[in-house]
């Protein structure tokens, strides 16, 4: 009795918080069930993929990925280069405007451009051959480098973490290593932050001062038109609650779906199902800077203990929606190898037991936060202490909201004594890990590289030849020497693949299946 009345309570919640305004009801709203709540409001310094989404609401790019992967113009009009590669000039785009109604001008591109690159893994590189940021007027600037840098347009148009969002000077010019508090922007939707309340909901409206490009939208790139007039992220974090909620028209649309409750809405007439066409990769990511990851031969030994098919059947389950992978870079893609793979990565816990002992292992406990609100992670924790623990580590896993993990991940650099950590798992979409020097984990610079804060010269001088190669072939060597190599380093442990799906209810139209989820071009009936 006492459980059906809080299962009745948090219903009577649930309900009271999906209700709508009468001035809401009056727009066409599209809402949403996110695969996590929204705490941070600053993709530059987080590199949570719900955050990266905030993003595209809010800001735009200079340059994007459109369907076919190819990079277009955003912001930007038009550009050249100069006959030596060494200068390159861009004009900006008449009409762009910041929603207070300022004109955005190349002292925001600039100040926006030096923050992402003290951040990401291709800004840095681009950074490096650099020698000077240049405003040549209001509307155009130059990129003026020391040396060849072959993925400038790639750069500007990476698509996911980090994105080169374009923000005010203001706010571009805030340290890179704290988060922004305020968003202003000049993309598509408007940020209500008087409505935002974390746990429950996130509200978007249409941005009228937005001026879309002509072309049609595709992919990420094209014509950004809002096609309704607000967006509201319900955050609903039981599976089956967001389910339940899609199928009564509660809401409009699942990002994600859990891979287990998707024969029930298989079934449903008014539901359209959708896998995604952009995988994703699990990874194991070690903490470089505390013991026992500190050892590269125990890390070594972490790869040889964990293995890809049990991961992938634990969280997954479903093997239309998963695959194995041995290469680093996604399998299908130019650089996908398996060069170096024999014997890695099967969960051979019989010779990761020998490794640990032969480095000298002796019995620092592994800490390892996980997320009890992300279904697509959640279980990759339990999994990975199961695996280690076979092979003779001693292994503690902690959980916690997503939000709070990501926060402790990039603020506590000490061991968990101190709130620190040993190791983590997660998932990156295949836009971010299509080469070396856009994986996000493979950036090997200490203290300016991403959580985990691998140090290695080597790996960085492998990267930045990739970055000035410009012959495919070459560019291909040296990618799968990264690959080779990093089994000795391990600045990571790939762990297969697996493919999303998103819901929708059959008035939902104008989903473009991007590499990443976006509300521009969606109309609601």
């Amino acid at each position: 009795m006492i459980a059906f009345g809080r299962m009745a309570l948090w219903a009577a919640s649930i309900a009271a918080g999906l209700a709508l305004s009468a001035s809401a009801l009056a727009q066409k709203t599209l809402r949403v069930v996110m695969h996590s709540d929204l705490k941070s409001f600053d993709p530059i310094w987080s590199g949570a993929y719900i955050v990266r989404n905030h993003g595209y609401l809010v800001w735009d790019t200079l340059f994007a990925m459109d369907e076919k992967f190819q990079i277009k113009p955003q912001m930007v009009d038009k550009w050249s280069t100069s006959d030596d590669g060494l200068v390159w000039t861009f004009t900006l785009r008449d009409g762009l405007e910041w929603q207070d109604g300022t004109p955005v001008t190349t002292d925001d591109v600039i100040a926006s451009l030096k923050r992402w690159a003290a951040r990401d893994s291709m800004g840095q590189k681009l950074a490096q051959a650099l020698k000077e940021w240049q405003a040549v007027d209001a509307k155009t600037f130059r990129l003026v480098f020391k040396e060849k840098f072959g993925l400038v347009l790639e750069s500007l148009g990476k698509p996911s973490v980090a994105v080169p969002f374009i923000m005010p000077k203001r706010l571009a010019e805030t340290d890179p290593f704290k988060a922004i508090e305020e968003v202003v922007g000049s993309g598509p939707f408007i940020f209500k932050k008087d409505e935002w309340k974390p746990g429950e909901k996130v509200v978007y409206v249409k941005n009228p001062k937005y001026k879309p490009r002509a072309e049609p939208a595709s992919g990420l790139a094209g014509g950004k038109v809002a096609k309704v007039d607000r967006v509201e992220w319900i955050w609903i974090p039981d599976p089956q609650t967001q389910v339940n909620a899609l199928i009564n028209g509660e809401v409009d649309m699942l990002e994600i779906v859990s891979n287990d409750l998707m024969p029930l809405l298989e079934k449903e007439k008014d539901i359209t199902v959708v896998k995604s066409s952009v995988g994703n990769q699990y990874i194991f990511r070690p903490n470089w800077r505390v013991a026992p990851f500190d050892n590269p031969k125990i890390r070594q030994a972490a790869a040889m203990a964990l293995n890809q098919e049990d991961f992938l059947k634990g969280i997954i389950g479903d093997p239309r929606f998963y695959r194995t992978c041995k290469s680093l870079f996604p399998c299908g893609s130019p650089l996908a190898t398996d060069a170096g793979m024999k014997g890695w990565i099967e969960g051979n816990a019989a010779k990761a037991r020998e490794m640990l002992k032969e480095a000298g292992y002796d019995g620092t406990v592994v800490v390892i936060p996980y997320p009890t609100d992300l279904q697509v992670i959640g279980n990759m924790g339990p999994i990975a202490k199961s695996l280690l623990e076979k092979a003779g580590f001693k292994v503690e896993v902690q959980p916690s909201d997503w939000q709070s993990m990501v926060n402790r991940l990039i603020s506590k650099k000490g061991p968990p004594s101190e709130g620190g950590w040993t190791a983590f798992l997660t998932s990156w979409s295949h836009v971010d890990i299509l080469d070396p020097l856009m994986t996000p984990s493979l950036v090997s610079t200490c203290e300016k590289a991403r959580a985990g804060w691998p140090c290695d010269e080597k790996m960085e001088k492998l990267r930045d030849a990739y970055a000035r190669e410009t012959d495919l072939a070459k560019k291909k060597a040296i990618a799968e020497e990264v690959q080779v190599y990093n089994l000795q380093a391990v600045t990571h442990v790939w762990l297969g693949e697996w493919f999303g799906a998103a819901a929708f209810r059959k008035n939902i139209s104008g989903w473009l299946t991007p590499p990443v989820t976006v509300f521009w071009n969606i109309e609601k009936k």
